[in-house]
Order: structure tokens, then sequence, then C-alpha cells
């Protein structure tokens, strides 16, 4: 297998994840500064032209970081999704609102604002939304932060997909001027428990 990776929070997914599993995966980077992820090479392995896109062996292609994990979490035998039933459909199910309510607005916000240069040509930017998506992001962590208590990670003492993704994405959004709120006490505790994991320390 070979994954097609780049910057920012959507690769940096898959790669803890194939951290996480010890998964065998060959990589090779793709300049996304320079649009290589929109060249014809890349648009054959993945139309939407995003990033990441994992290349299986019969040379077929997944996209979609939830894609992506799950298969190499199934392959490996890992357990980043669950091992039972209830507890995929859990994780499921987290992983859907954070992506949906944190990962999507955050990433917008960056899109609309400190990434508009980069951005500007290539997708449609909604300048003017740039500041409610990024106060939709603080309203839905601060959510978040008070369904926490008691919990390790977000799926309670399993640490998941839906764990890696908000981390991603949270520390993506501290180097673009969305950081973790301070007052999200129990989510700034939780992030420095996953940030403390090998496979993100090492």
């Amino acid at each position: 297998m070979k994954l097609y990776t780049g910057m920012g929070p959507n690769p940096r997914v898959v790669t803890i994840a194939i951290a996480e599993l010890g998964a065998d995966v060959d990589v090779e980077e793709v300049d996304l500064m320079a649009g290589e992820n929109r060249s014809e090479a890349h648009l054959a392995r993945n139309p939407a032209g995003q990033l990441p896109t994992l290349e299986l062996d019969d040379g077929s292609c997944l996209s979609e970081v939830t894609a992506i994990v799950e298969y190499l979490d199934e392959k490996t035998g890992g357990n980043l999704i669950g091992s039972t039933p209830e507890e995929r459909a859990e994780t499921r199910m987290w992983t859907r609102r954070i992506d949906l309510h944190v990962c999507e607005n955050l990433g917008n916000g960056f899109r609309f604002a400190e990434g508009l240069p980069l951005f500007k040509d290539r997708i449609h930017c909604i300048p003017q939304a740039a500041d409610d998506f990024k106060a939709i992001v603080q309203e839905k962590l601060v959510w978040l932060d008070g369904l926490m208590a008691g919990k390790e990670f977000i799926c309670g003492d399993r640490f998941t997909l839906a764990d890696i993704l908000l981390f991603s994405f949270l520390e993506f959004g501290g180097n673009v001027g969305q950081p973790l709120d301070p007052k999200c006490e129990r989510l700034q505790a939780w992030y420095a428990r996953v940030a403390a994991r090998p496979a993100i320390a090492g």
C-alpha cells in the first residue's frame, strides 16, 4: 500500500492512525502548495484532488480519512473503530459529529480567512463567512467539553478515530489562529493525554 499525503489535518489523521496501528504503508509526499494534488496523475488516483489518498496493492485507491482509517483498522486487526457493533456505532457517531461540527467549520474558517490566498482560485470561498465558521467551532467545542466529564477519551476509555480526528484538527487550529479556548479544561486535559501518546509524541 502507498499513502499519498501532504500538509494539513486530514493527512495528519491518517499518519497518526498508521502509527497507532503499526501498519506497513509506503508514503509519498504530494506538494499541496504547488498544486500537485490537482495534477493529472493525482486526479487519476482521486478525482476530488484531495489528500490523503491510499493506493491499495491492487492499484485501486481510497480517499476520505474515515474510509481509509476504517480500512487500515480492519486490515491490521486494530481497534480504532471498535470490537463490537455497539462500539463501532459509538465511534462512528462521534466521528461524524466531530467532522460536521468542528472539522468542517474549522477548515472553512481557515480557507476563507488565513488560507484565502491559497484557496481563492481553487475552491469557492466565502470570506465574509469566515468569522462565523470560527465562532461555530468554539461553540461546539464548549458543548463537547461539557460532555467530557469523567471520560478519558471521546468514547469513554477507548482511544478511537474520533480522538485522532479531533486532535488533528485542534492541532491545526492552534497553528492557524483557532486555538482551543483555555476555559475548555476537560478538552485541554484530553488534548494533553492524546499528544503524549507514542504515535504522536514520537
